[in-house]
């Protein structure tokens, strides 16, 4: 069968695999991740597929539709987000006029409201709720069979004017059965067409566990997509795409492993680094973290070449952390922060303000808490909430939420548009703050000094801190 698996056009550069689809100001463009493991899964089933990822390459609708009618899919899989839900569906409906297809969407957004998806438009044939590799495996072995698609699990459809919703899929536990996400990239993407701030360039994004045992409250991710087991590859399944990266690779200077909380499990963390050290794998990578990861642990880490943590501290007032179920302790995060420098790792922070029982005061605490703990590098969100978080119901029961306009999930240019305004605490106060923060954070003659030594001193850093600064220092000074 003939699969387009796309993530179709919507704004420039706008990441739809990212926590919080936006146009990143520092000028991050994620891999669409998911998508590439689906096509790695259908693949495997000798189905031909391509895989289009627009808003990189800037293309618009009328590129897509001549991929379209060039190609000729029966099937179509359509990447959605909740900023961008209208044009998904518009986009679908029109590949449905210009080819005889079925399209399914998958993502965040419509995994939390199948139905009322299905509902907007009858250019949408079908939702594949949360993990979708192998539904969409299922879907196009029934569809090539002509069989029914009731039998495909995760699936919600429409058929005969009803819509239809299959039993929920179970999660893959066996994540060493599908193929590496880096082959498809190989296959179907240009890498330098992706850019993270944080990470030397070019990079490669990867997985290596899905889902996340915490429960923080905001987190779209674990509560629509991938559930709180954190399920994992065997480390010798992991350090093998390490070694594939690296022949296929040469040029790649950074491996991002992107599970929601690699260092979850601290014992498995150590055995990847023994085996990066034993094979002799010379390779810079970094992961996601929380802070709370032991000394001991840091040093094997760095030693088996982690470069960077990505971190996310949110609030520097306990009562925020409470209440979001973050599960840390500010004195932790200052202990791993100085644990951190003691091995020589590097922290990129990230900020959320607005949370639960936020005000202006305690805005200004984790203000002042970015600029005590010094990370290498900050961004500060406001509250974006999404359908299917505990997040988004408390807000919404509160009426904090001014819009279900999911257009205004972002503003024109694509940037974070939070959408919770209290009495106390407005949402353009909110997005102001921000914008306060990232000031007071950057435009430290400390921190500039910092960062010049750091150029002067590791000179691998100097490409990725120009790219990022042409975009975000236009911005910063901007504003």
């Amino acid at each position: 069968m003939k699969i387009l698996l796309l993530n179709p056009p919507f704004l420039p550069r706008f990441s739809r695999t990212s926590r919080s689809p936006a146009v990143s100001k520092g000028g991050c463009v994620y891999y669409p991740m998911w998508m590439a493991y689906a096509t790695g899964v259908l693949e495997k089933e000798k189905h031909e597929v391509k895989l289009l990822d627009a808003p990189p390459k800037n293309m618009g609708v009328k590129d897509v539709l001549r991929i379209v009618k060039e190609f000729q899919p029966e099937l179509v899989v359509i990447d959605t987000s909740t900023a961008s839900i209208h044009s998904d569906v518009k986009i679908a409906e029109k590949i449905k006029i210009t080819c005889k297809c079925f399209t399914v969407l998958v993502g965040t957004h419509v995994s939390a409201l199948p139905k009322k998806v299905l509902g907007m438009n009858k250019g949408v044939d079908a939702v594949a709720v949360a993990e979708y590799d192998y539904t969409l495996r299922d879907l196009a072995e029934q569809l090539e069979a002509g069989k029914s698609l009731k039998k495909v699990d995760g699936l919600v459809f429409r058929e005969k004017g009803k819509i239809i919703e299959n039993k929920k899929r179970e999660f893959i536990h066996n994540l060493d059965e599908l193929p590496f996400v880096s082959e498809v990239y190989k296959n179907h993407l240009d890498i330098y067409d992706y850019f993270y701030p944080a990470n030397l360039f070019p990079e490669i994004t990867i997985i290596t566990g899905r889902g996340c045992p915490y429960r923080c409250t905001y987190c779209v991710m674990p509560q629509t997509m991938n559930g709180h087991d954190y399920r994992r590859r065997s480390v010798s399944n992991v350090v093998k795409e390490f070694e594939y990266i690296k022949k296929n690779f040469p040029e790649v200077k950074e491996v991002f492993i992107e599970d929601d909380t690699f260092t979850a499990d601290p014992e498995r963390v150590k055995a990847f680094c023994r085996q990066l050290k034993n094979k002799d794998i010379k390779m810079v990578w970094s992961c996601n973290a929380r802070a709370d990861v032991s000394l001991e642990t840091l040093i094997e880490m760095k030693k088996a070449g982690c470069r960077l943590l990505c971190v996310g501290f949110e609030s520097g007032e306990q009562k925020i952390l409470n209440n979001i179920k973050k599960g840390t302790k500010l004195e932790t995060i200052r202990q791993f922060m100085k644990d951190t420098k003691k091995a020589g790792i590097l922290i990129h922070g990230c900020f959320m303000l607005g949370n639960k029982g936020e005000t202006k005061q305690t805005i200004r605490k984790t203000i002042n808490f970015s600029k005590e703990l010094d990370p290498d590098t900050a961004q500060f969100f406001p509250i974006m909430v999404y359908p299917g978080t505990e997040a988004y119901d408390y807000f919404k029961k509160k009426k904090y939420l001014i819009t279900e306009d999911y257009r205004k999930w972002v503003d024109d240019k694509g940037s974070h548009n939070t959408l919770i305004s209290r009495p106390e605490l407005s949402n353009e106060e909110l997005v102001q703050m921000c914008d306060d923060g990232r000031k007071e954070f950057y435009l430290r003659p400390k921190y500039m000094f910092k960062k010049l030594k750091q150029s002067l001193s590791h000179p691998k850093e100097i490409p990725r801190l120009f790219k990022s600064a042409k975009t975000f220092f236009s911005y910063l000074i901007g504003k």
